[in-house]
């Protein structure tokens, strides 16, 4: 077993790469959506309800994919549970083509988002655990590159077909993606952090000296060692996320969760196309449109990627947070007090694309790398879990209530714009106020630094007493 596993031992890039298409899957399965839901809102006749149980469909079948995720990653390992979210997607997408109502769909949606949730809660765990410290933000923010990369292809892909009305076609663009998702991974090795987990030192040594360098083996063995001598010390519970040390970075990670999907992103980038059409723009302009928002997405993710490990994860949410709160009131008052079609349009398609790039830029890439970041190797798998469960809980929310939120016989299109602006301030604040700083320090030294602080207030509270 050794042997085979230490066979599968490639460079760094080839293996970053297979590792963060699992956001392909993601990023496909959000974005397509955006145009099927234009052509199935004429031949299905789609009421406000059913856009968004259709929608919202995937981010159910993803809260249980991801609360499966952490046991079966803790158990079968992280590599072989992004391969069976793999297996899953294609699954879930052979029948989604092959529906014929909104029930069907709603159903068969979910399956796919059972195998996205999956992934979604291992993949960052995955690229956390095999990137070195100086690299670990912009490795896992390859994983952010890859969804937002996943969304703009699913807009070419709506673009190209929408003149044919082929929805059923812009489905199985997402089997590309999960197929060498799936190949690619038989030849890609485990994580060492699982595998010194299972007492397997020598196949751990072989990917570390292939991701991290021969130099840096040693130092990284014993950190890894340390921190499964403290973890066996008690056995693993659930309830080890609650424990005083580690609850204040479980609350972390789901202000995180919560506040990246509340800030109103999947509501743009589901309903893009729908919205400029609302706003008077024809279907096939809307379609070309989502291309610039998606073209916009890639490219402020990638500088990000050159970025986050400067700059800093703090600095990038809160800058994302101002972006978008200025640009979201601005779409509210454009969306409300101007009147020509043509200027209503054109400016909401502009405010609309540079909020996205201030997602991008902040609460985009950041939240999957510290969500990873911030869980002790005993609670990790779980932590990520239960934070990806969240962020689909949320997502489920958003995405399912939109489409009646900004009705206008509801709350309106402008209104629902600066509620997600609210949002995004109080998410400043919180930000501020609550988020650690988390750049340039190994997973270990995050974990070994909060059990000493939680040593620290226990020895000086004894010693008040």
């Amino acid at each position: 077993m050794a042997q085979a596993t230490s066979a599968r031992r490639v460079n760094r890039t080839t293996l970053y790469f297979f590792g963060a298409l699992g956001g392909i899957l993601f990023g496909y399965d959000l974005g397509v959506i955006a145009g099927i839901l234009v052509l199935l809102s004429k031949d299905w006749h789609l009421t406000a309800f059913t856009k968004g149980a259709v929608t919202a469909s995937l981010s159910i079948g993803a809260v249980f994919g991801a609360a499966l995720a952490g046991r079966i990653a803790d158990r079968l390992g992280r590599r072989s549970t992004i391969m069976i979210a793999a297996v899953i997607v294609i699954i879930g997408t052979v029948a989604c083509m092959l529906a014929q109502n909104v029930g069907t769909m709603t159903v068969t949606r979910g399956i796919i988002g059972l195998g996205i949730g999956c992934s979604s809660a291992t993949v960052p765990t995955y690229l956390s655990e095999l990137a070195p410290a100086r690299l670990r933000g912009a490795m896992s923010s390859l994983n952010q590159i890859f969804i937002v990369s996943g969304i703009l292809i699913a807009f070419l892909v709506d673009y190209w077909l929408a003149g044919s009305g082929n929805w059923r076609g812009m489905f199985s663009g997402a089997l590309i993606p999960a197929g060498i998702l799936l190949i690619g991974l038989f030849f890609l090795p485990e994580t060492p952090r699982w595998l010194l987990k299972r007492g397997r030192e020598q196949e751990a040594r072989a990917v570390l000296n292939s991701t991290h360098g021969e130099a840096e083996t040693d130092a990284e063995i014993a950190q890894i060692r340390e921190v499964i001598r403290l973890d066996t010390e008690q056995q693993s519970r659930w309830r080890d996320l609650l424990a005083p040390w580690v609850r204040p970075m479980l609350i972390v990670a789901l202000l995180l969760a919560v506040g990246q999907q509340f800030s109103g992103v999947n509501a743009i980038n589901a309903y893009f196309p729908t919205m400029l059409v609302s706003l008077g723009f024809t279907t096939s302009t809307a379609l070309l449109s989502a291309i610039a928002l998606g073209v916009t997405k890639l490219v402020f993710t990638a500088w990000v990627v050159f970025v986050v490990d400067r700059w800093g994860r703090k600095p990038l949410l809160l800058i994302g947070n101002v972006v978008m709160a200025a640009t979201l009131i601005a779409a509210g008052f454009v969306i409300l007090d101007v009147h020509n079609k043509t200027t209503l349009g054109s400016l909401t398609l502009v405010l609309l694309i540079l909020y996205l790039a201030g997602y991008e830029l902040g609460w985009g890439a950041v939240v999957w790398v510290m969500m990873a970041e911030v869980f002790p190797l005993k609670a990790r798998a779980a932590g990520m879990g239960v934070s990806a469960v969240v962020l689909w809980a949320s997502t489920g929310i958003i995405t399912g209530i939109f489409p009646t939120m900004s009705d206008p016989k509801k709350l309106g299109l402008g209104h629902s714009m600066w509620v997600f602006a609210a949002v995004n301030i109080v998410l400043f604040v919180l930000v501020k106020w609550i988020v650690p700083e988390t750049k340039g320090r190994s997973l270990e030294e995050i974990e070994l630094d909060l059990r000493g602080r939680r040593h620290a207030v226990a020895g000086s509270a004894a010693v008040s007493s």
